[in-house]
Formats: C-alpha cells, structure tokens, sequence
C-alpha cells in the first residue's frame, strides 16, 4: 500500500507543479538526466550483481523483444486497414510498441514483487526497452518524418556510451558477486532517488488533451500495449513452459503504460504530438487497472 501510496502522490504532484510557474520547462528533461546519469546507473550497479548467470536472466530479454516486434507488426497492420496517416502510423509505431518499463516498471513492479524483482526489470528494460528505443525508435522517428537516410553509426555510439547501458555492461562482470557493504551503501542512496525523482517527472509531463478525430487511434494504441502485449507475453511464457518470477515480471513489464521518452521521440518529430502525448497521459492512469489486472491474473 506504501508503495502505490508514494506513486499516486508524487505523479500528482509532478502534474500540479506542471500547472504552476514554480519551476522551469526544463525540470522534466533535468530530472530524467539525473536518473540516467547518476540514479539508474547505481540501481544497476547494485542489483545485476546479485542475479546468478542462467537462462532465466534472460527470459525478460527474450519477452522484451518479441512482445515489442510482434506490438510492432501489429500496428502496422491496423495502420494500413484503418488508413492512418504517416504521422500518425508513425506515432503508433513508437507510443504503442514502447513501455515504461523503467519510471513507472521499477515502482510497479516494486509494489507488487519487492524490491528483490529489479534485477529482472533492469534485464528488460535495458537490454529490451532501451535499445529497442534507441535503434528502433530512431529509425521510426527518420522514417516517417523524413526522407532522410538513418546513421548506423551514431546509433550504435548512442547506444554504447549510454551511461545506464555502461554501468549494465559493468554490472554484468560482477554477477554472483558482492561489493564492499561502503559501496553497496552509497549505490542504495542514489538508486532509492530513482523513484520519486522518475514519478515526479512522470507527473510533470502528463497531458490529456485528446481531438474526436484521433479516439480510433488513441483506442487501437492503448488496446495494443495494455491488453494486447501482456496477452503475448503470456503467451510465450505458455509456449515455453516458464513459470518463475523472471516470467512474471517480464509479463508485467509487457503490460506497462506507453514510453514518455517514445511520446517525446514522437513529439519532436512531428509524428502527431497531440495524439502521442495523450495516449501516454492517459496510458498511464488505466494501467494501474490493467497491471493489477495482469498480476492477479498471473498470480
């Protein structure tokens, strides 16, 4: 109860803060830098290490990535059935396929799992999520805005010398070890930032502002990635036969609210701002429904 307690409370005060002139446009962008330059590269730092190397790390990795190529395909599809324009196929291609699997995965997932889950969240979220964003998510935002050709190369140099992905790569020598208790104390105070911090800044960015002419749309997308991705993902984990905590975390992490970063993406394209923005406002409140949903289903 703590738990959705603090994430209820620093949303809205993210959002009433955003209604005021107390702080800056810029408080959003200067928050999520803090997280990804100091706050998550501590969380990983201090929670990859206590995974033990095995198939099921990777299950959240593997899920990560066919729950976003199959969201992806799908679409698609519906794109050219409906007849969507570019931008507006554009923004579904980034705002449906991605999830928040990091602001608001780690307090979810937290509430529901404890804090011993993050590891898994970590797993999904930066060797799924974050890259999936920063290749696929580029790739889409050139594609549909512009004729303009796609550089292999600045992708892979955003994606290697991204500070969360450093520490991830980091992290993953020390698995199955333990720092100094000195180390391990000072990573748990700056990863405990990430939270608030990322919920304010969930808060601050919300809008649901939303025109008659996108409800199919906005419908199709928030269809996609609160009932359609987590049914995938179930699905998978039945294929497969995996019943464990990695399973259900990543089925949980499928069932996540659309990516701020991807509505931002979307936004500074010109990919359907107005759409992509409320589609994440209103994403974000129906899947605190739709994930207890998913958790009492898989539970």
């Amino acid at each position: 109860m703590e738990n959705f307690a603090l994430i209820f409370s620093a949303i809205f005060i993210g959002y009433i803060l955003s209604k005021s002139d107390s702080f800056s446009k810029e408080t959003p962008l200067i928050l999520n830098q803090f997280i990804l330059y100091i706050s998550a590269p501590a969380l990983i730092l201090l929670k990859i290490p206590q995974l033990s190397f095995s198939t099921e790390t990777l299950i959240p990795v593997f899920i990560a990535w066919s729950v976003m190529s199959i969201s992806a395909i799908a679409v698609f599809y519906l794109s050219k059935l409906f007849s969507f324009t570019k931008e507006v196929t554009g923004s579904l291609m980034l705002v449906a396929v991605l999830g928040n699997t990091s602001y608001l995965g780690i307090p979810i997932i937290s509430a529901y799992f404890g804090e011993d889950a993050l590891g898994y969240v970590v797993m999904y979220d930066q060797l799924g999520s974050f890259i999936v964003l920063s290749t696929y998510g580029t790739f889409i935002s050139v594609y549909y805005s512009s004729t303009k050709d796609v550089d292999i190369r600045a992708l892979f140099l955003k994606i290697l010398f991204f500070p969360p992905f450093i520490a991830l790569i980091i992290a993953l020598f020390f698995m199955g070890t333990s720092f100094h208790p000195v180390i391990q104390s000072v990573l748990a105070s700056l990863a405990s930032t990430i939270v608030p911090l990322a919920l304010v800044a969930v808060g601050l960015q919300l809008r649901f502002r939303l025109p008659k002419e996108d409800l199919k749309p906005f419908g199709i997308a928030l269809v996609i990635k609160l009932i359609f991705a987590p049914i995938v993902a179930i699905a998978i984990c039945y294929i497969f036969s995996w019943d464990n905590k990695a399973a259900q975390i990543s089925i949980m992490e499928a069932s996540m609210a659309p990516m701020i970063t991807a509505a931002a993406v979307a936004s500074m394209a010109g990919l359907a701002p107005r759409l992509s923005s409320a589609i994440v406002g209103y994403g974000i409140l129906l899947s605190f429904f739709t994930t207890w949903v998913v958790y009492n289903f898989i539970i």
